[in-house]
């Protein structure tokens, strides 16, 4: 039985991380860390972030720095938003920030580029500072309400980020149970603590799969152009166009 049960196991997982874990593995292998300077960069600088924060003279400017509460004025919590990212939760161990960002940014540094990562993860941040202020205007009596108490909330960290990255990436390779579980697991989060980070989560779930359906028509309309061109070739005599 255990020989059976092993190559569903590794049928499964050669189909769902096999594409990931190659591509990272070679740009690990031929690049080594410069394949991933800016995961390694957030991640020193959430460190640095930690650090500060904990002193008794650095608690302050971080916050001026990188603290997005809703009742901050729009225009103050849309120029902190993108620092946010980086600032340590206060009621959650550093380690998991640093161990998300590390991996998560890592893997999506290689398999999507860095421009996208960063797109990405900031419009996941975007989407969460954004969604409080409207949780709140509706209200706790809404499922997709908060209460006027979620204003004063800190809200930094870089889980909304690794969520949305997390998904795509997983979207992008074809690993779709993995993408399903990710976002399972945030509605689970929801519905076992209903409280402002974990509907930030869906807000980013909610972005990601509006990027998800952006790339895919895109690639379906460049598709569409190449076919039409290499027809449009073919019926004129001239050799077919080339993408």
């Amino acid at each position: 039985m255990n020989g059976p049960r092993r190559g569903v196991v590794g049928r499964f997982a050669e189909r769902e991380w096999g594409p990931l874990y190659k591509t990272v593995k070679y740009a690990l292998h031929t690049q080594r860390w410069r394949a991933i300077p800016l995961t390694l960069s957030a991640v020193l600088l959430t460190s640095v972030f930690q650090v500060i924060q904990n002193q008794s003279w650095g608690f302050r400017p971080i916050q001026i720095i990188g603290s997005v509460k809703a009742e901050y004025p729009l225009w103050i919590s849309l120029l902190r938003t993108p620092f946010s990212l980086f600032v340590p939760a206060l009621d959650l161990p550093v380690w998991g920030a640093l161990a998300q960002v590390l991996l998560v940014f890592g893997i999506a540094e290689i398999c999507i580029g860095r421009g996208r990562m960063l797109l990405i993860a900031y419009a996941a941040t975007l989407a969460g500072t954004l969604y409080a202020r409207v949780g709140i205007h509706i209200g706790p009596d809404s499922v997709f309400g908060l209460p006027a108490s979620a204003a004063k909330m800190v809200d930094t960290g870089p889980s909304a980020a690794v969520v949305a990255l997390a998904v795509y990436v997983c979207w992008r390779y074809r690993a779709y149970w993995t993408a399903g579980t990710v976002a399972l697991a945030m509605v689970v989060e929801v519905v076992l603590k209903n409280n402002l980070a974990g509907k930030e989560h869906i807000a980013a779930l909610i972005v990601v799969a509006v990027i998800c359906w952006i790339t895919h028509a895109r690639r379906r309309r460049r598709r569409d152009r190449h076919d039409q061109g290499r027809r449009t070739g073919s019926l004129s005599g001239a050799p077919p166009i080339q993408s």
